[in-house]
């Protein structure tokens, strides 16, 4: 599985490409199979993200998992203190200032 992450322009946030748009969350990221430069090239045109890049990456029970530990640290946030991680069912998620 191929997906893309980049920070959105506006904001900076870490997002993932969900087929359509931008995410917050990785659970959102679609495969992109062969079509992940041309994805990063229109939306970078766009400026709708900054410095994207292609993921390797694996879907299962949990959700979308990326198979480097960089990724599931800008996916999930800090290694150490867990109450300060992305929950994406948290109602109060989309109010968070990163």
């Amino acid at each position: 599985m191929k997906i893309l992450t980049g920070n959105d322009l506006k904001s900076g946030e870490v997002v993932w490409w969900d087929g359509d748009h931008w995410s917050k969350f990785v659970n959102s990221a679609a495969d992109v199979g062969d079509r992940g430069d041309a994805i990063i090239a229109r939306e970078e045109a766009a400026r709708r993200v900054v410095s994207a890049y292609i993921v390797d990456g694996a879907r299962d029970e949990n959700g979308v998992r990326p198979a480097h530990i960089k990724e599931r640290i800008r996916a999930l946030g800090p290694t150490v203190r867990m109450d300060l991680s992305l929950k994406p069912g948290d109602p109060d998620a989309s109010n968070w200032v990163i």
